[in-house]
């Protein structure tokens, strides 16, 4: 029983972590100073890249460790867990570059 509440607990405390990354959002900038070219690259990956990106990487860990779950053992099921492994990391190095990708941009542009 003991070990049921604790599960029950850390899943909720994990589900929650979302919830608080989202608080962490930034508030728009007026109309007036969003339509440069900055101002639309950063509405871009702010609010469509950037969740598709951390969406795909979470489901591709998430599939990656019931694959592995369901794996029991079968080199060809494990090949494929391994697979979305792979891909969930991808994903993250996609993240990484594109986290740097608007500033680069950025200052090429006001250089």
């Amino acid at each position: 029983m003991n070990k049921k509440i604790t599960g029950l607990i850390s899943a909720a405390a994990l589900f929650a972590l979302p919830l608080a990354a989202f608080a962490l959002a930034t508030i728009p900038e007026p109309a007036s100073r969003v339509f440069t070219v900055q101002g639309i690259i950063n509405i871009l990956f702010a609010y469509i890249f950037w969740p598709i990106v951390i969406a795909f990487t979470i489901i591709m860990f998430i599939l990656a460790g019931i694959a592995f779950f369901n794996a029991q053992g079968d080199p060809s099921k494990v090949a494929d867990a391994r697979n979305f492994v792979i891909w969930g990391v991808v994903g993250m190095v996609v993240m990484i570059l594109a986290f740097s990708l608007p500033l680069f941009v950025a200052n090429l542009l006001l250089l």
